[in-house]
């Protein structure tokens, strides 16, 4: 409502000022114009009138001074006088006639146009008769010459004086006429000036009436006053504005003392407010002490973990190791096994052969038991046979008895040999039954090396996958510790801002103490961060950290000391009843 008011005085006061202007503006136009008329006039007198009525008696004198020339000469008899005589007349006769060539572009009204038409008309005559006279003279005729002069020429002289007479007259009273209407238009502008100045003197004199009046309505008070006001607010007194009840509505003193209303309002909100952040800003500040040696602790604990981890991975790729040679040589063992397996097998296969092969030669040595046994038997018929021949049959006897003792004897050997060939056989027999089950042996322990390679392969897998895991473990651990110490950093930092936070909640305090309310009285610093304060800066244990683990690096705290604090939300009124009390140890879950 206020800066209606003051645009409302302001558009008044524009009018009124636009209103003087608009008057001083149209007067001095006015005069502008006029003066610009006057100044006309003045001119056409000055350059005109008087212009012409100079050039008119310039072509009198001039006619004159013809004339007492050709008088001069007529009466005279020097020779040098008549020609100095002679060039003035004709000096005389050229200014006229540029006199007149300027009178002719000049004049523009009929009767003068008219009355120089008659001069222009009148002087080649008069001239002419002047050259007349002059030629009388010339030829010695003077008293002819002088007659000539004082008559005929006389009467045209007359004529062109009495139509210069005219044109002179008539310019001056053309040059009356004008300056008497100049004079009259003065006196006109003079009582228009007048008027104009008394005008524009009531109308700023209305202006300054409404503008005052209007002004002493808005602002309510003496400017004076209002200025103390403003300044004891200025310095904090926000005590009630006198005599603002009785202030004009929408004044600028009922403004002041609505400002000083809400001030005092807001002061108070302030101060409560104030209290209610140093309290929490206290509990903050010594739960954030908590969380830090806490969060150090954990940190702590990690890098104890991780020298731990890191110590495990250790093993677990030594393991790893270890089972890769194993597996290597579980591989060759497999393929040793795979080798003599072969062999075995290629064993077996010849001592099936040598079988097959004692078999055949103890059916040879059966077909030569019973050759031997045949021969025995022919060589026992041929010995029946030699008997019966008697005396012719010895001889042959005799070799028939000892082809039966050949056959007897081969028949023993074959025997001999077929019993050792027969022992042979089933020793062969025995060994390949031996080298078969040696040879299912040597497959059954190939399959199971192969099987121990195969588990041995799977362990080895097994070890590499919990190695890598353990590596990923031992990274998130590493990972871990650097986001606690992160957040050992950030809750340092957290604790150095409520600590800021209350800080600058006291001397909000005081700055707010300096504002005299109603009630009287200025706030006093709030104490009850004291103990946080104590508490936050009291020194720390600081857990071991392992040996291994400091070799490990983290990230910098730097890192996050840079990063800007989070905003501080503005505490409730009730923040001290929300709040955890100080002492309690309620930050367990972190």
């Amino acid at each position: 409502m206020a800066q209606k008011s003051e645009m409302r005085v302001a558009t008044r006061l524009i009018i009124g000022f636009a209103a003087v202007a608009t008057l001083g503006v149209a007067t001095a136009l006015y005069s502008a114009l006029q003066l610009r008329g006057l100044s006309s006039d003045i001119d056409t007198l000055a350059s005109d009138r008087m212009s012409k009525v100079e050039k008119f008696s310039a072509v009198k004198d001039n006619m004159n001074a013809i004339a007492r020339y050709a008088r001069n000469i007529v009466i005279v008899a020097d020779p040098a006088i008549e020609a100095a005589e002679r060039k003035k007349i004709a000096e005389m006769r050229a200014e006229n006639g540029r006199l007149l060539g300027e009178l002719d572009k000049i004049i523009v009204m009929p009767e003068g146009r008219a009355l120089l038409k008659t001069i222009n008309d009148t002087r080649p005559d008069y001239n002419r008769l002047i050259d007349e006279a002059l030629a009388l003279d010339d030829k010695g005729e003077a008293q002819a010459a002088a007659v000539l002069l004082m008559g005929e020429s006389l009467q045209k002289q007359r004529i062109v004086f009495k139509a210069v007479d005219d044109s002179m007259h008539m310019q001056q009273q053309l040059a009356r006429e004008l300056g008497a209407s100049a004079v009259a238009k003065a006196g006109f502008d003079s009582m228009v000036f007048a008027v104009l100045a008394l005008l524009m003197a009531a109308i700023g004199a209305a202006a300054t009436w409404l503008v005052v009046r209007n002004l002493k309505a808005a602002l309510g008070a003496e400017p004076g006053e209002l200025g103390r006001i403003a300044q004891r607010v200025a310095e904090g007194d926000l005590s009630p504005v006198a005599g603002a009840e009785h202030a004009p509505r929408n004044s600028v003193l009922e403004s002041l003392a609505a400002m000083q209303q809400s001030l005092s309002r807001i002061v108070a909100q302030v101060r409560a407010s104030s209290d209610s952040i140093a309290t929490g800003s206290s509990q903050i500040a010594t739960g954030n002490a908590d969380l830090s040696q806490r969060t150090e602790e954990q940190a702590s604990n990690l890098q104890e973990t991780a020298a731990s981890m890191e110590q495990l991975s250790s093993t677990v790729k030594q393991n790893a190791e270890t089972a890769r040679e194993a597996n290597r040589m579980a591989g060759a063992a497999a393929d040793a096994a795979s080798q003599g397996g072969a062999l075995v097998g290629t064993v077996v296969t010849t001592m099936q052969d040598i079988a097959q092969s004692s078999r055949k030669i103890a059916e040879i040595i059966g077909t030569i038991d019973g050759i031997a046994f045949q021969t025995n038997i022919l060589a026992l018929n041929a010995a029946v046979e030699a008997a019966r021949a008697g005396e012719q049959g010895r001889g042959f006897a005799v070799v028939a008895g000892e082809v039966r003792t050949l056959a007897s004897r081969s028949a023993e050997a074959a025997k001999e040999i077929k019993s050792l060939i027969g022992a042979s056989v089933e020793k062969v027999e025995i060994g390949t039954r031996q080298v078969d089950e040696a040879g299912e042996s040597m497959t059954h322990i190939v399959s199971q090396v192969q099987r121990v390679s195969q588990l041995i392969g799977e362990i080895t897998n097994a070890t590499v996958e919990q190695s890598s895991g353990i590596g990923q473990v031992g990274d998130a651990v590493g990972q871990l510790d650097q986001v606690t110490q992160q957040n050992a950093a950030l809750v340092e930092e957290s604790a150095a801002a409520a600590e800021s936070l209350r800080v600058q909640a006291a001397r909000l305090t005081e700055l707010v103490g300096v504002f005299k309310l109603a009630q009287g009285g200025a706030a006093t610093t709030p104490a009850a961060a004291a103990p946080a304060a104590a508490k936050l800066h009291a020194p720390r244990p600081t857990a071991p950290r392992p040996a291994a683990a400091a070799t490990r690096q983290t990230a910098p705290a730097s890192t996050t000391a840079t990063a800007p604090a989070a905003p501080v939300a503005p505490a409730r009124p009730n923040a001290a009843r929300v709040a955890a009390p100080a002492g309690e140890d309620d930050w367990t879950s972190f």
